[in-house]
């Protein structure tokens, strides 16, 4: 998403230089009320005195701010614009044409209200203790664009603090959409996720967040690389993320460089820039997947990774396979709402990920193991599996 800067009234002036100006020109999204107030009847039910029944009857029974209020529906994207995808620490105000984004994703394909929530804080604690405090208004929190390593306790803290879903896309959202992809890319070639070995280059927050969530789904190993190589029990120089991580991946106990690991891995799974040699993706196994996710350039070109592996995905748009975080943030949310669920647990996303592979599991090719965006599918099958999930684990609270 990096963009250059340009000064929108250069030039030809009134945002005809760019469109892209026009269109966020007084922002992208708007509050619009769902009752109408056409006289003073209406006045008195929507505000005083009316109002005050509702108010009294919540503070009497404070479960039913979810009948009798938006929070139920609503999600809170917060971020302090530390980590903005493709243009980094940017902060909070630059930060906010992003999260309006996110916000209108959030209604369009989900059906979901979110409202923007740019923090101009960056100590961990603090914004702990800022989203907490905001967390009576809303159903759930996204957490979106916050630097690794401080966006995991962030999000762990707030997960024991509050009883409404917290989920950071940046992790589970990229990590539930790759599975997909990857149970997709497998079924295709008629291999068991538990035959695989993976390789994931990035050990930030989605890296991390993938390698959890494939080990979960049974994946044979995976080892993870971050910019001094592999993520092994030997080195001394590993952050606390960092020696979990090592200590449930890389089962074949595998040291050296990327290069290393991906000799003979039948997995490579880019969540870091940079580039990966051709030389290196030679030396994958036969019929192997690449999933180059580095926007806007893929750590292995498309044309390279073509000619060595059997099913190849990217980040962007105008290539097959695009892994995007919307096939999964907008049904995950929805699902947990409709059911009030107090978090999003592991079993949630698997459940998400099954249910977003089984949408074209029926129509596999080389160039389509994961849903477009815009297949309408999506969002309903993944909130009725997410919601089935809740339920099943008890954290539903209708």
């Amino acid at each position: 998403m990096s963009a250059e800067i340009v000064n929108p009234k250069d030039g030809l002036g009134e945002d005809l230089i760019d469109p892209a100006f026009a269109l966020h020109r007084s922002g992208k999204m708007a509050v619009q009320a769902t009752v109408p107030v056409r006289n003073a009847d209406d006045l008195s039910l929507a505000y005083t005195p009316g109002v005050a029944k509702v108010c009294s009857a919540i503070a009497e029974q404070p479960e039913l701010v979810d009948e009798y209020t938006w929070k139920s529906q609503v999600v809170a994207v917060v971020t302090d614009g530390s980590a903005v995808l493709g243009l980094g620490d940017i902060g909070p105000q630059a930060s906010l044409p992003v999260m309006e984004g996110k916000a209108i994703l959030f209604k369009q394909f989900g059906g979901v209200d979110a409202v923007p929530v740019a923090l101009d804080c960056r100590e961990t604690d603090e914004i702990v203790e800022t989203v907490a405090r905001l967390a009576p208004s809303f159903g759930g929190v996204n957490l979106e664009d916050i630097s690794a390593p401080r966006c995991f306790e962030i999000e762990e803290k707030l997960k024991q603090r509050l009883d409404v879903p917290v989920f950071h896309d940046d992790q589970h959202g990229t990590a539930i959409v790759t599975l997909a992809a990857l149970r997709n890319a497998a079924l295709l070639s008629e291999r068991p996720l538990g035959d695989l070995r993976a390789v994931i280059s990035g050990a930030g927050a989605a890296g991390v967040a993938i390698a959890k969530i494939l080990t979960e789904a049974g994946i044979g190993d995976v080892a993870v690389c971050d910019r001094k190589g592999i993520v092994s029990q030997d080195r001394e120089d590993l952050t606390a993320v960092k020696r979990e991580l090592a200590g449930f991946t890389n089962k074949a106990g595998l040291t050296g460089s990327l290069a290393d690991a991906m000799a003979g891995a039948d997995v490579y799974i880019g969540v870091s820039g940079g580039t990966v040699p051709e030389e290196t993706v030679a030396t994958m196994a036969e019929g192997a997947f690449i999933f180059a996710m580095a926007n806007p350039n893929p750590e292995i070109h498309p044309d390279v990774a073509q000619k060595y592996a059997s099913v190849v995905a990217t980040g962007r748009s105008d290539y097959p396979n695009q892994i995007n975080n919307v096939l999964a943030f907008p049904g995950v949310f929805a699902g947990a709402l409709q059911v009030r669920a107090t978090d999003i647990t592991e079993g949630m996303k698997l459940a998400a990920a099954e249910a977003l592979a089984a949408v074209v599991a029926d129509e596999l090719s080389a160039d389509k193991v994961i849903p477009s965006p815009f297949d309408e599918r999506v969002a309903p099958a993944v909130t009725a599996a997410v919601a089935a999930a809740a339920r099943a684990e008890g954290i539903a609270r209708r």
